[in-house]
Parts: C-alpha cells; structure tokens; sequence
C-alpha cells in the first residue's frame, strides 16, 4: 500500500510491520519535499511518524479521538487523514493549515496552536462520553516541552482524581520545545528516558514467581501487593509522581520501535482510568541535518532538500525587526547589568538567543509558561531590577490576569516587547497578533508603543528600559524592515505619549499607528494625485494618546482616518474615536484595520490584500468614505 491510497487512519489496521515501516518512510519523503517547497514545521513531525502510526493502528478512528497538542507535530496526522492530495498545498492561502482545524477534517477534534491544552480538551471530551453513555477512546499527545506549561499540569491533576474515566495520555518526550526544554520536569524527564523500563516488572515478574516450588502457586493475594511494591521501587522519580497522581504510567517506550509502540498501546488500552505512556522520541528523525540541529530545524522557510540551506532571496532584505530589537537589548544590557530578558521558550523566535550568547546572567527562558514569564518579571521589577518580557503578541494573551493582578495594578516597571504582532502570515488565526492594542490599552497604568520602522524600534527599546515610573509594553511587526540607517549607539528615548507630523495637507487627517504609517504616507502620495492633500501624523503610542497633536488638528480639518494592523473592535482607531468624543470633537471618523473576523492562514500581503490594508485600497476607501464626488479610481 501507498501512503497516497490512505484516505482513512483506520486502513492501517492489519498492516504488517514492514508495511508500516514503508509507510512511515514515504510520510517522511512527503514531509520533507512539501516543507522544502513550501516552508513550515519540520522536526516536530518528524519525530513523531512511528509514534503516529502505532497510535492509529491501535485505534477505531471512525470513534476514537485523538488531540494533538499544539499541532505543529500533526503533519503525518494529516497525510493519514485524506490530505495527501492536498498537503502540497500547506500553509498556503486556502491551502491545509499548519495546525491542526475542526472546520478542515473531521479527523481534527480539537483545533491549537498553543501549547499545553491537549489534555484539558480530551479529559473534557472523556467526561462528557462518560456522562452520554458513549464508547470511545480518548487520547492526548503531548511534547515534553509543552508539559512545562501551567495547563498540562492543572488537567494532570484533574484527571488523576477521576480513576474511573478512561484517558490515555501520551507524552511525545524529545526533549525539546523550539529550543531545549529548561527545568525541574524536563531534567527529571531525563532521567527517566536513562533508566530501564518498568514494564519488565510488569510483564515478568508473576511468571517468575510461578517457578519457584511450593511458593508461586500459594502468593496470589500478596503477589499483586509485592509486584506494585517492586514496581514503585523501579519507577523513576517522575514516573512515581504520575503513579501519585493518579495514573498508570508505562515507558519509556521507544517511539521509532512500532512494534513495542503497538504492543504498549494495545496494552495502556485495556487499562481502566488515566494511563500516561511515556514515549522517547527524536526530534528531526530521519532527516540527519534536522536531527544535528533541533533548534534550526524544528521550522523552516523553503531549503535545498539536498544541503539544508534556506533558498536565498533574490535579492538582499532589510534586517528582521526582531533581529535589530535583540541586537539593540543586547548593546543596553551590556552597560546595564540589571537588564534581564525574559522568554517562554521562543528564544530564537524572539531573538533573546542572542542575550543568552552574549550575557547568560542576564538571560532567562522559563520554557511554555507566559504566566509565569509575567509574574517573574513583576517579581524582578519589584526588586529593581529592568526585566525585558519578550513574548509573541498571541502567546502573551496567556498571560492576561498576569498583567493585569502582578504587573499593572502594582504598578510595576516591566517591558513587555510584542513580537509577531499584527499580520503574521502562514500560522493562521492561532497565531495572528491581532488583539494586543485592544486587550492592553484598557488596562491602567500600562504604556503602549509602536514603531514605524526599525530605527524607530531602537529608541523605543531605549524608552521602554528608561521608563521605570509603570509598565510599557511595545509591539512590533513579523518579517523585514524597510532598510532605514540604523545606529550602533547613542539611541535618545522617546517622550512618553508624543506623535509627529511627516506631512502636512488640509483635506484629510491620517493617523497611522506603528507598520501602518508607512502605508499612510503611500496612500497620502495617491490621494495628492487625486488633488486630496492628507496631514499625517506617526502616532508612535497609543496609551497616552497625543492628544495636544490630534485634537485641534482633527477639529481644523473635520476628516479623520486611522489606521492600525490590529482588530478594529477596541483598538488604535477606537482610542482616538473615543478621545475626539470625550473633546466633544464630533468630525466623521474612518477606522481602518482588521475587521471582526479570524484572519486566516496566507502570506501577509495576501491577506492586507484581502482585508483592504494596500496602499491603494487605503487611498480608495478614503476616497469612498469622505470624497465620493472625487474620481475614485485608484491603480
């Protein structure tokens, strides 16, 4: 069989072995090719093929249901579930999702691409079969690194209390998140994976009781005693704590070994209540470049299959904004021994890698758990000391009551530093940092900033760290900057709440906030073809609002447009609507940004396409709102 004649996980029952090893080999080849072509996770899945396999074989997936955390290790979940045809088109617009999508299969029970909910959502999918009266299987795969997470271990809790709902937990142990796992529980992980399996207690030590004469036969009520006696003694220190908790552990199991796979599988099924199989796996598997590099490879941009190597631009690209904001804290921390970067397990995402090369003192990575990301910095802050919270727009969503409890009602000085903000691009709506604006802004004492290109970013990073009177948070953009003269040094900070002007013009206010303010400007040149003449201003911060600048310009010229990359509802366009309001200001007001809809995956110029967001649409849908009798066609 070929793995493109798989339309249904349940074709794998009665496979051999060997067949289930030339499947897992061509779900590699097909992996591979696609990423290498189209860019995406590589390692996760990877790593995870046999484990997939074993699992599906095991399974009715007609019933049973499985929740992948995460979801990035999903992809040969997906060549097993009808999507072969398909998968070419991965992370492409209207093409199959790098995560997993209820609305995409209905083998995807439970969309994510954060990590640590599996579990939650099984356990919550276990007990509402057990309340209907239902039969199926109910199972969770989780990675190591996601185990760190405050969630994983709030359902472990709950779950081990329920002994007769039937959950089966599968940990995906590779030892890595992104980056390798920090902490208590990976190191003990670690541990585990190095000691002999318990199940050779389990499977043989009854057997050989029976041999010895005139005993074996006459133990039966204390041999069950004495075997969980002997096996609490064999389980590794972390095994014991999941036997504590309430389930039955198994493993470490090898996760490229199908047989063993199958049989520990076949077995944690028969078990009744919650079964944790301990799973060792390696991340990359059977990609040797993946495997030599876990952190390089766990995702990729479009690579030569043959050497590794990312495809090269065609032509040279401005610097990331991530990579002139690290470069930039790493130059401050350098003369500032009390700067501290914090990161939840994205330090090369962020760019905090950088910190850790350069000044590991000053350099920490609490591994998936935002929450406590925060409230170690307000703990830091309140010690004086300058913590630099560098988290994605949508993972520090996580960490709302954070915020708002620890940081922003102590008033406390953290810098939190919103990357991936706004459009992001092939990730999808799990991923899209759209909300920050409007879930920060209304939270006193927070200070909120955007730069409009990455020189700005420089001096921003400077006011966050000089601002020490409260928090301040700055967003800024995913991808490239426009190629600006940076500075090495001598960065000035900002003034905390002040905008300027970059073009004057009488018919139309434009208030562009952060990426946005390029695409004002473009969108002013248009409409000055057009004989409209655009004043536009560069918000810069959008709590505290310049209002000095806005509101007499906003009454002078009577036309108001605002643009933002965030969601329209509660965000940059609201707060000036709200500020003109509360002046008794009453101009119309054009809000321009992402509307009340989940933005899904694309590249991010198909997507501003899509929502309007072009230079050009900007220019013709402030024709439409406030010059209809204007010639409104724009090219």
């Amino acid at each position: 069989m070929h793995l493109s004649e798989i339309t249904h996980p349940n074709q794998l029952h009665g496979l051999s072995i060997r067949q289930l090893q030339q499947i897992a080999r061509q779900i590699r080849d097909k992996h591979l090719q696609t990423v290498a072509a189209t860019g995406g996770h590589l390692g996760p899945g990877l790593g995870v093929v046999e484990l997939t396999l074993g699992l599906y074989q095991t399974l009715d997936l007609d019933r049973d249901k499985v929740i992948w955390d995460v979801g990035h290790q999903a992809y040969p979940h997906k060549l097993l579930t009808g999507r072969y045809s398909d998968f070419h088109t991965l992370r492409q617009k209207d093409g199959i999702a790098g995560y997993l999508k209820r609305c995409e299969s209905k083998f995807d029970h439970f969309g994510a691409g954060h990590a640590s909910t599996s579990i939650s959502a099984a356990l919550g999918m276990a007990l509402a079969r057990d309340m209907k009266g239902e039969k199926f299987k109910a199972v969770a795969v989780i990675g190591d690194g996601a185990l760190t997470g405050g969630m994983a271990l709030e359902a472990i809790n709950h779950a081990g209390h329920l002994p007769k709902t039937n959950l089966l937990v599968v940990l995906n142990d590779n030892e890595m998140s992104i980056s390798p796992n920090v902490g208590a529980i990976p190191r003990y992980l670690n541990k585990m994976r190095l000691s002999p399996p318990v199940q050779f207690i389990k499977d043989n030590f009854e057997e050989q009781f029976k041999h010895i004469p005139f005993v074996g036969e006459s133990l039966s009520p204390e041999l069950g005693r004495l075997k969980e006696g002997m096996k609490r003694l064999a389980v590794p220190k972390v095994g014991a704590v999941f036997e504590e908790l309430g389930f039955t552990y198994m493993g470490p199991v090898d996760g490229h070994n199908l047989e063993e796979l199958i049989a520990t599988f076949n077995q944690a099924h028969q078990i009744p209540g919650p079964v944790l199989v301990h799973v060792a796996t390696v991340k990359g598997k059977g990609y040797e470049i993946a495997e030599q590099d876990q952190v390089g490879y766990h995702a990729q941009s479009p690579f030569n299959l043959a050497t590794g190597k990312a495809i090269p631009s065609s032509k040279p690209k401005p610097p990331a904004y991530a990579k002139v904001f690290s470069h930039t804290l790493v130059k401050l921390a350098e003369q500032n021994p009390k700067i501290i970067g914090i990161t939840a397990a994205m330090a090369t995402g962020t760019g905090l890698d950088k910190l850790q090369a350069k000044l590991p003192h000053q350099y920490i990575d609490v591994g998936i758990a935002e929450q406590h990301a925060v409230t170690l910095a307000a703990g830091l802050a309140a010690e004086g000391m300058r913590p630099v919270a560098a988290i994605y727009s949508t993972f520090l969503q996580r960490a709302y009551d954070q915020i708002i409890h620890d940081v922003c009602i102590q008033n406390l000085p953290v810098f939190f530093c919103l990357d991936r903000a706004g459009i992001v691009g092939a990730d999808g709506p799990t991923h899209q940092g759209m909300y920050d604006i409007a879930y920060l802004r209304c939270i006193p004492n927070m200070v909120l900033m955007a730069p409009k290109d990455e020189a700005e970013l420089q001096r921003m990073v400077v006011t966050g760290i000089n601002h020490t009177t409260g928090p301040i948070a700055m967003r800024f953009p995913r991808g490239n900057g426009y190629g600006v003269p940076l500075m090495e040094e001598g960065w000035e900070p900002l003034e905390i709440g002040k905008g300027e002007i970059l073009r004057q013009g009488d018919d139309v206010l434009i208030i562009g906030y952060g990426t946005m303010v390029y695409p004002s400007m473009q969108a002013a040149e248009i409409l000055s073809e057009h004989g409209i003449e655009a004043t536009v201003i560069n918000a810069r911060f959008v709590k505290p609002l310049d209002t000095e600048l806005i509101l007499p310009l906003a009454k002078k010229i009577g036309r108001v447009v605002t643009l933002e990359e965030g969601c329209v509802m509660g965000g940059f366009g609201s707060a000036v609507a709200e500020a003109l309001l509360d002046a008794d200001i009453v101009v119309p007001v054009k809000r321009i940004g992402v509307p009340d809809i989940l933005v899904d995956h694309a590249e991010p110029d198909q997507s501003k396409a899509e929502l309007g967001l072009t230079s050009p649409q900007i220019a013709e849908r402030v024709l439409q709102a406030f010059f209809q009798k204007q010639v409104s066609a724009v090219v």
